[in-house]
């Protein structure tokens, strides 16, 4: 992915039905990032239907906001996913906290 993304999410929290109850992920401001947020479901499935690229990424150690972008973040549907394969219940390739 080489294009600009406006948040990184690092990990995620399901809730006991398959969805995302919470994403933690750090907001673009810039030529920056913002430290960690925490996101909430429905806030998500806004800020993607209003156009923002969201990706999984991994901190780099030692350096600060730089980010190994791993995969785009799509809604398809009803589903949050980062598979190519829309999954039936939502699914991002990211640690659980």
């Amino acid at each position: 992915m080489t294009h600009r993304v406006d948040g990184v999410i690092e990990s995620v929290r399901y809730a006991p039905d398959g969805k995302i109850a919470l994403v933690r992920y750090f907001e673009r401001r810039g030529s920056t990032y913002s430290d960690y947020e925490l996101l909430k479901r429905e806030d998500l499935v806004r800020r993607l239907k209003a156009g923002k690229r969201f990706a999984i990424g991994i901190r780099q150690p030692y350096l600060g906001f730089v980010f190994d972008i791993t995969r785009p973040v799509i809604l398809a549907g009803d589903v949050i996913t980062s598979d190519r394969a829309v999954p039936a219940n939502d699914h991002l390739e990211a640690p659980l906290f």
